[in-house]
């Protein structure tokens, strides 16, 4: 059994069932509980059926002094109470929800549309570890990136810290996801029958809620807001994300050398070939993001990044901040990681 004890709150969707396998194959974790509020009572193996046989509880039942550390893949609005209760009780947060990944309440209702139910708990540490490690391991609650913010931020936070982005110039990004990003409730517009030869925008231009957390990272090295315009597509396959962004650079040879420098190092960050493009059979079921530079002119870089959204999208990602909290090596049960049963 693992030295540091964990729980998971939400463990039947997508992201929890990733995050799971990921947890079974850690060397130094032992999960105490998984939670679901509507499958309360039954086994995990319920519902995924190459789970371990473990009880899957009501949030309301579990007792946090049990546990060192909870992840909660919760959706959107219902993990903040969870983890102020968790800080109180001094166990360690990986927050895989958007409530912690913007640092005011007021951001926050702006792009959800709903104020925040526990604003005294923000600001808290971004947990993308490729440019917060340091501050991620002081940390005791983590706010994990979303998936598009993840690959967008990877391509784009190199060149803004060293100012490299031609100023007042919009930067267009365009990203394709498949449909286990939508999560595993049944929705029209995921019915086979519906996205089955398809390709689908929606929440165009500024409309998608990632952009808040993308822009508030942005900000922070001096890029003004406003200047994304973003267009998620719906792939007809199950996972992984391909991010296009035609960013206005002041010379593109210091753009791609900057990138590759900045991930020259980094374990699970992959800058390609130039001439070979990034794409999803790069990524698939593996924690990896590959980015792929391709100078369209003087003053546009086309970066490419793919990854997977399940894994460093979300849960790959939090098992990375995890290491990093508990001193592990960074990249302890991810490189096993390749899922190929179920979703």
């Amino acid at each position: 059994m693992g030295s540091i004890t964990v729980g998971i709150y939400g463990g039947t969707g997508y992201t929890g069932w990733a995050l799971i396998q990921l947890l079974i194959g850690h060397p130094e974790v032992t999960i105490r509980f998984v939670t679901s509020e509507r499958l309360a009572g039954k086994s995990l193996n319920s519902t995924w059926s190459l789970a371990p046989d473990i009880t899957l509880q009501a949030a309301a039942e579990v007792d946090l002094q049990q546990v060192d550390c909870v992840f909660l893949c919760l959706p959107h609005t219902h993990s903040a109470k969870i983890a102020a209760a968790a800080k109180e009780a001094g166990v360690s947060v990986i927050d895989l929800s958007a409530d912690l990944r913007l640092n005011t309440p007021e951001d926050f209702e702006y792009w959800y549309k709903v104020a925040h139910s526990v604003p005294e708990l923000l600001p808290v540490v971004y947990g993308l570890p490729e440019h917060y490690r340091d501050q991620i391991k002081e940390s005791r609650i983590v706010a994990n990136p979303g998936c598009y913010a993840t690959a967008m931020l990877l391509g784009l936070l190199p060149l803004a810290k060293v100012d490299l982005l031609i100023e007042n110039m919009p930067i267009i990004v365009d990203a394709k996801s498949g449909t286990s990003g939508a999560g595993r409730n049944p929705k029209q517009n995921i019915l086979f029958t519906e996205v089955h030869g398809n390709l689908s925008p929606y929440s165009i231009g500024r409309a998608h809620r990632h952009l808040g957390e993308v822009e508030q990272q942005l900000a922070a090295v001096g890029l003004e807001k406003g200047r994304l315009i973003f267009s998620p597509h719906l792939l007809p396959t199950d996972r992984g994300i391909l991010t296009s962004i035609y960013a206005p650079i002041k010379d593109t040879r210091n753009g791609i050398a900057t990138i590759q420098q900045a991930y020259e190092h980094e374990p699970l960050v992959n800058t390609l070939p130039e001439g070979e493009l990034a794409t999803l059979g790069h990524v698939v079921r593996t924690p990896f993001a590959a980015i792929s530079l391709t100078p369209a002119t003087e003053n546009i870089l086309i970066i490419m990044v793919a990854i997977d959204n399940l894994l460093k999208g979300a849960a790959s990602q939090a098992v990375q901040n995890f290491n990093l909290l508990f001193g592990f090596d960074e990249t302890t049960a991810l490189y096993a990681s390749n899922q190929g049963n179920a979703v």
